[in-house]
């Protein structure tokens, strides 16, 4: 099943292994059962330290893991290959007894944690979200012998999705009740549990000494100018809801020059890891709510710290511009979705619509139309706006129609899940029905600037923070950079080289006043 590169890559892995561990497979005389059984007999053949067990669970198959001499807590309803294939090797590792690299202190909050949790966790194997939140939970089991997590591959366990009705992965369930949806990193869910995290947090954050450069943002332009900062030996911050931004959502990178392909994650692991590299101090899991002058600049966070800084760098970038248009919100993650990639496997065999014919929307189209029956493309203007190549593609695929001139005015539902879409022809003014199980909407994006409202930070009419050739802002010692800025071309190498001259910037600004 694994390839011989695999293998070798795999059998280095497990070297790291420190204690054994034992792997319980639960299976019948199902094709995927065999599968699930081949990849567990090939993982216990590479390590001395891995007794392979039969097992009865109550889905089939699944494979669980346990330290020797203990109740498993980790397991995988499914297959865990593609994005969960790390997945399986960290919790395979971490039963073992090797190291988490994730934050000491966290991971004694984890541990302390009181009460019982048994997470669910259904996935899509194609998802590049799902991973983030699978892995934080498999840690947080081997940390805490009160929590158990279990993977569950959507695609596998289809009468639990519809039961559940779930249509937007990652889903979790905790003891049995929905608990969160989408990707959350280990510090939200820690925090989430732990309600006096939140407050504890914030009184230390208040704490904190004055910063020179405060980076607010942790995507590729916050990454870039917290690391050229760092380099000024100046006192430099980072704060961030997630860091990543908006890359973590991104699938396939093809223009990061000299970087053939690699992918959304992987890049932002690979920031977060330079970042790290330099004496920047990291505040994850808080959002700015202002900025303001006082004797400093100010930075008032969602949880009541305020931040001080002599210069700051906003770095916020963007998300997905939504509809707008009565149903949307109901129907979030009930059909409506904006990650073809991730929710796309949950509408095998029905009929979607993208909406939005720029490269994003054709790219999500072609995707989609291998998985779904039919995907109708919906664009308000009466051409399309993406790459020719993208187009010719699109037109070539049986199973893709395109409606152009066409405003879409409702996304319509059962109460339950999406059933079609309401749009106005603009030819002729006449409102039409489209039946279908899912809308993705892939209509580009809108800054994260709402937090800088009624500040002196001017602001462009669509909400982008208007700068100079320096980064500079109309507000003294702020500057910005990235995707939520008036550069144009949203691109990740243009917000990393903007990031870097708006930290030349702030330092300029620095040693001149």
């Amino acid at each position: 099943m694994l390839d011989t590169n695999l293998k070798k890559q795999l059998d280095t892995y497990l070297q790291h292994i420190v204690s054994p561990v034992a792997i319980s497979v639960s299976g019948d005389n199902s094709p995927k059962s065999k599968e699930l059984l081949e990849l567990a007999t090939e993982i216990s053949e590479l390590s001395g330290k891995i007794e392979l067990m039969e097992a009865r669970a109550s889905r089939t198959p699944s494979m669980s893991m346990a330290a020797a001499g203990q109740a498993p807590r980790i397991s995988f309803a499914g297959i865990p290959l593609g994005h969960e294939f790390t997945s399986l090797v960290l919790a395979l590792l971490q039963t073992g007894g090797h190291p988490s690299k994730a934050d000491p202190a966290l991971q004694e909050q984890i541990r302390n944690l009181e009460g019982e949790y048994h997470f669910e966790t259904y996935v899509s194997l194609s998802c590049q979200n799902c991973p983030d939140v699978v892995q934080a939970l498999n840690l947080m089991a081997t940390l805490n012998p009160n929590i158990t997590h279990v993977m569950i591959d959507g695609a596998l366990f289809q009468d639990e999705v519809n039961e559940r009705q779930i249509m937007a992965v990652p889903a979790v369930y905790l003891n049995g009740e929905h608990f969160g949806q989408g990707r959350m990193t280990l510090e939200e869910i820690t925090g989430k549990l732990d309600t006096g995290a939140a407050e504890r947090q914030a009184a230390a954050l208040g704490e904190q000494d004055p910063f020179d450069v405060l980076v607010v943002g942790g995507g590729p332009a916050g990454a870039a100018a917290a690391i050229y900062a760092a380099r000024k030996g100046v006192r430099t911050g980072l704060v961030a809801e997630r860091f990543g931004g908006q890359v973590m959502d991104t699938v396939g990178i093809e223009n990061f020059i000299s970087v053939p392909y690699t992918e959304g994650p992987k890049l932002a692991a690979s920031l977060e890891q330079h970042v790290k590299e330099y004496d920047v101090e990291l505040v994850t899991s808080q959002r700015a709510a202002g900025i303001q002058q006082g004797e400093l600049i100010e930075v008032p966070l969602a949880s009541g710290a305020v931040l001080k800084s002599k210069s700051v760098i906003l770095a916020t970038g963007a998300r997905w511009r939504e509809l707008k248009v009565p149903g949307e919100a109901e129907y979030r993650n009930k059909g409506v979705a904006y990650c073809p990639h991730c929710d796309g496997p949950f509408f095998k065999g029905k009929r979607v619509a993208v909406v939005g014919g720029g490269n994003s929307g054709i790219e999500a189209a072609i995707d989609l139309a291998g998985i779904v029956e039919h995907v109708t493309v919906v664009e308000f203007a009466d051409s399309l706006r993406a790459d020719e190549v993208l187009q010719r593609k699109a037109r070539s695929l049986g199973n893709i129609d395109i409606i152009m001139n066409a405003r879409t005015t409702e996304v319509l539902g059962d109460g339950n899940k999406v059933t079609g879409m309401q749009y106005t022809d603009r030819s002729s003014g006449e409102s039409k029905r489209l039946d279908v199980a899912g809308i993705f909407v892939q209509i580009g994006l809108v800054p994260n600037t709402e937090f800088l409202q009624g500040s002196s930070v001017e602001l462009s009419r669509v909400g982008e923070v208007i700068i100079d050739n320096r980064g500079a802002t109309s507000m003294p010692g702020v500057f910005a950079a990235g995707d939520a800025t008036t550069v144009p071309y949203k691109q990740i190498i243009i917000s990393m080289g903007a990031g870097a001259t708006a930290a030349l910037g702030a330092f300029d600004h620095l040693i001149r006043s």
